[in-house]
C-alpha cells in the first residue's frame, strides 16, 4: 500500500467518525476550482457520497479557469453542487476605495458567511480546506477560509497535498496551475510568498517537524531571508492558529481545562 493510499483511507475513515460523534451525516464545502478544496472534496465525497454538497461562489474578480475547473471536478466524480455569487454582497459593501488584500479578506469572509448559513440549512458540518503550509505561515483570512468544523488537510503541507491529488486522480488542470486563493485577478500564492512551496516546505518541515533550531537551518544552506520569513510568520500568526483567548477567572474555563468527554476521546 503506498503512502497517499494510506493517507487517503485514513482521512475518509477521520471524516466519517468525526462528523459521527456529532450526530450529523451532511457536511458542505467551499469549492473553488483550487488544489486543496478539490482534495477535500474528493476525499469528503468518498466518506459520504451524495451528503457531501460542494458550494462554488464566484465573483467579479474570480477567474474562468477556476470555475471551469470546479465544474470539471464535479463533473468527473459527481458531485452535488450549488453556486452563489458573492459578487453582488461585495459592491453592496462598497469595495471601490479598498485595497486588494481587504477586498480579498472580505470576499474570503463572506464564502464563509455563506458556507455556514448553508450548513445550518443542511443540518451539516463545514469542512476546512486550508493545509499545513497555509496555517504554518499565517497565509489565510481569520473567519474566512481559516473557519471550519473539520479540516482533514490540515496536517498535510502542500506539496504533500499536490502528491495526494495525483493519488486521488484530481483533474490535471487543477494540479498542473499555479496555486491561487482566486482572491484578484492574477493573485499567486508563490508570487505573493515570494518562494514556491517546495522551497517553503523544506524549511517548514525541517523547523516544525523536525524541531531544527534556526542556527541549523542556516548551517544547512537555507537562504537565510526565507528562513527569516518564515520564523516571522510562524510566531507572528499563532493568534490564527488559536479560539480566543478566554481570561481565566474560575477552575473551569472554556479552552484551559474544560472538556466534555467527547473532546477527550470517551
Amino acid at each position: 500500500m503506498s503512502k497517499y493510499q494510506q493517507i487517503s483511507q485514513y482521512l475518509i475513515a477521520f471524516l466519517k467518525e468525526e462528523v459521527t460523534k456529532t450526530g450529523l451525516e451532511n457536511v458542505v464545502i467551499g469549492l473553488s476550482g483550487g488544489l486543496d478544496s478539490a482534495v477535500v472534496a474528493v476525499l469528503a465525497h468518498k466518506a459520504f457520497g451524495d451528503k457531501l454538497l460542494s458550494i462554488k461562489m464566484p465573483s467579479q474578480f474570480s477567474s474562468q479557469n477556476s470555475l471551469d475547473d470546479a465544474d470539471e471536478l464535479c463533473k468527473k466524480f459527481k458531485l452535488k453542487s450549488e453556486t452563489r455569487d458573492i459578487s453582488k454582497l461585495l459592491k453592496a459593501y462598497g469595495i471601490e476605495d479598498m485595497s486588494s488584500l481587504r477586498i480579498g479578506n472580505l470576499s474570503s469572509r463572506l464564502r464563509m458567511m455563506n458556507l455556514f448559513d448553508i450548513s445550518a440549512r443542511q443540518s451539516a458540518l463545514v469542512l476546512g480546506t486550508s493545509n499545513k503550509s497555509e496555517l504554518m505561515l499565517g497565509y489565510g483570512t481569520l473567519y474566512g477560509d481559516l473557519a471550519s468544523a473539520i479540516n482533514p488537510i490540515g496536517d498535510l503541507y502542500k506539496t504533500e497535498v499536490f502528491e495526494l491529488a495525483k493519488y486521488l486522480e484530481i483533474p490535471s488542470s487543477i494540479i498542473d496551475k499555479p496555486p491561487s486563493a482566486d482572491l484578484w485577478e492574477g493573485q499567486s500564492d508563490e508570487d505573493e510568498l515570494g518562494y514556491s512551496y517546495a522551497e517553503l516546505d523544506a524549511v517548514l518541515k525541517r523547523y516544525v517537524d523536525e524541531r531544527a533550531k534556526k542556527e541549523e537551518l542556516l548551517d544547512e544552506g537555507f537562504d537565510a531571508k526565507l528562513v527569516e520569513m518564515i520564523l516571522k510568520k510562524i510566531y507572528f500568526n499563532q493568534f490564527k492558529r488559536k479560539m480566543p483567548l478566554i481570561a481565566k477567572l474560575t477552575n473551569r474555563s472554556v479552552n484551559h481545562d474544560f472538556n466534555y468527554p467527547r473532546d477527550i476521546g470517551l
